[in-house]
């Protein structure tokens, strides 16, 4: 009786062992992969760009007092005037061209990166 529930567990461990995680099952949004999940049809300063500055770089990150950092992100006129001179796509895409953006931090999502790209390339308006 034992080798039966013996038997029994090792079937069933084998059969749990092959379950296979699927990224497109487990991420259907497609998050900060760049398989063609992430929406860019709509990004707005307000409602996409500001969230996504304030989170890695302003409020949370170094940019929130631009008398200590010499760059103001905290604030439109700031960002558009980074993003106007080529810095804020430089430096989030590490094309080499800028300091590497977030300092000491993980590089920006696809998706984030995609997003701010798409608006810096629409002029940066204030929308």
């Amino acid at each position: 009786m034992k080798k039966l529930i013996l038997a029994s567990i090792v079937i069933l461990t084998g059969f749990a062992s092959c379950y296979k995680d699927n990224a497109e099952d487990m991420y259907p949004s497609g998050g900060g992969s760049s398989s063609g999940g992430c929406d860019t049809t709509n990004v707005t300063f307000s409602g996409t760009i500001k969230p996504i500055i304030d989170a890695r770089c302003a409020t949370s990150g170094c940019h929130f007092d631009a008398s200590v950092t010499g760059i103001d992100l905290f604030h439109y006129s700031g960002v558009a005037a980074v993003a106007n001179s080529g810095k804020l796509v430089s430096a989030i895409t590490h094309n080499g061209q800028a300091s590497p953006m977030p300092k000491g931090m993980p590089k920006l999502d696809d998706c984030s990166i995609a997003k701010i790209v798409k608006w810096v390339n629409s002029g940066a308006p204030n929308n």
